[in-house]
């Protein structure tokens, strides 16, 4: 009895013949695996310009020579994944996609196959424009390949360069700062203070038997604290640049107070996040801020009141523009750097109990373009007191105060994609915000 290869056989090849010439003129390598293969029909490895980089995706080819796919419509359809397919790729140590071949049109698409998937939800929602097998594909591929844990990760797209802005603004510092001796530690300071009868403030550092502040306590509550006759006014080079470390770390501990202390009237310090947020002007109510992006004008809530969708309408929760600072010395510059983040309560003013898993939420939800709008609204923020101290009708003022120059920029050879910022989840939708899609 003759031998015979089945119509199947030959689909399956010139699917997966179809899909590696496809790969292969993407600029991708595609090597086919051996006939025992149980669920993987071959290894994607991403090129740059011809260059292999070593990052593999492994890829489940599947044909079919002309029936309609499930819920197919002119904009999508659906795929079900075989269990025992699903079963078979928990094991991997690669990213999977599966790639769907039509002979009858030629057709070619693609879907990334997450393995936390319920096996009970075992159905791939495939979006004809955007899920096409093409060079419009190469940087979501490329970004397959980068593992999403750690403390930060980048890929090298494969499409033109940007300008990446850099979360750092430099410091101009006050020119005079003044020391003096005390017997106060910082919490008896703290406590005198506060039992004083004028305004308590704390924009000062105290460490043994020392007190720094760029305001002269003598002129304020403070010199309740100090030793009068010890105050002196010096240069504040001298302590912002001393070589000693430990001086150094006084020193940015001294801005983040002077910081506080500056903002006090808009942003509030959450000791347990270590981040300072915008405070809610009222219970249970928005609050915008206005500001010049880099193109336009805009604004954003930095007070957001989030209401359930249910029939007894309620505050779910308040959410507020945040934002962790770090003080850092580079150099003979010192330098604010800021890690845009949320602060969560209940009603504007008491801190929510459960943050954590409203604040992965919200991020899931940011993109690189976002979180560039934050940085630019944090700046504007922060500058707004200079440009008002140019206004014709500005009130003058002689507390010293921390400036704040424009973020750098750095000039990449390559675009940041935006499938690299985090895994959203699916069917999320992009967050309400106003802020400059300025990455777009």
């Amino acid at each position: 009895m003759s031998k015979t290869i089945t119509s199947n056989q030959l689909l399956g090849e010139i699917g997966e013949t179809a899909v590696r010439l496809r790969f292969l003129n993407m600029g991708f390598q595609f090597d086919g695996r051996s006939r025992l293969e149980a669920g993987i029909d071959g290894i994607a490895e991403v090129m740059d310009k011809g260059k292999p980089l070593a990052r593999m995706i492994a890829v489940q080819v599947k044909a079919t020579e002309s029936s309609r796919y499930s819920s197919e419509d002119d904009s999508g359809f659906t795929y079900l994944l075989r269990q025992a397919d699903l079963s078979y790729w928990q094991g991997s140590n690669l990213p999977i996609i599966i790639v769907l071949y039509r002979k009858s049109d030629e057709t070619i698409y693609w879907k990334t196959v997450t393995l936390d998937l319920n096996p009970d939800d075992r159905k791939l929602h495939f979006d004809k424009a955007n899920d096409v097998l093409d060079a419009n594909a190469v940087d979501r591929l490329a970004a397959l390949t980068v593992p999403k844990t750690g403390f930060g990760y980048y890929v090298p797209p494969l499409g033109g360069g940007e300008d990446a802005l850099v979360n750092i603004f430099p410091l101009t510092l006050p020119t005079e700062m003044f020391v003096s001796s005390t017997h106060y530690t910082p919490k008896g300071a703290a406590a005198t203070l506060l039992a004083a009868d004028e305004p308590a403030r704390f924009d000062w550092v105290i460490k043994g038997g020392k007190f720094w502040s760029f305001s002269d306590p003598r002129e304020n509550v403070c010199h309740q604290i100090v030793d009068i006759d010890q105050v002196e006014g010096i240069d504040t080079s001298y302590l912002a640049f001393h070589e000693d470390h430990d001086e150094q770390n006084t020193f940015a501990y001294l801005l983040k107070s002077a910081f506080g202390h500056q903002v006090r009237a808009d942003l509030g310090w959450s000791k347990v996040g270590k981040l300072f947020y915008f405070r809610a002007k009222a219970e249970n109510t928005t609050r915008t801020f206005a500001y010049e992006a880099s193109k336009k004008k805009t604004s954003t809530e930095v007070v957001n009141v989030s209401i359930s969708k249910g029939d007894a309408a309620r505050v779910e929760f308040v959410r507020h523009h945040a934002f962790q600072p770090r003080f850092e010395r580079l150099f003979d510059q010192w330098y604010l750097v800021i890690s845009p983040t949320y602060f969560f309560t209940t009603n504007g003013f008491i801190p929510h109990s459960y943050p954590g898993a409203l604040l992965a939420g919200k991020k899931r939800l940011d993109n690189s373009a976002s979180i560039r709008g934050q940085v630019i609204m944090w700046h504007r923020f922060l500058t707004q007191p200079e440009r008002d101290a140019k206004s014709l009708f500005a009130k003058a003022s002689s507390a010293p105060c921390l400036k704040f120059g424009e973020p750098p920029t750095v000039a990449l050879s390559t675009r940041v994609p935006e499938d690299v910022w985090g895994s959203p989840r699916r069917g999320a939708t992009e967050p309400d915000s106003k802020q400059e899609r300025l990455f777009g």
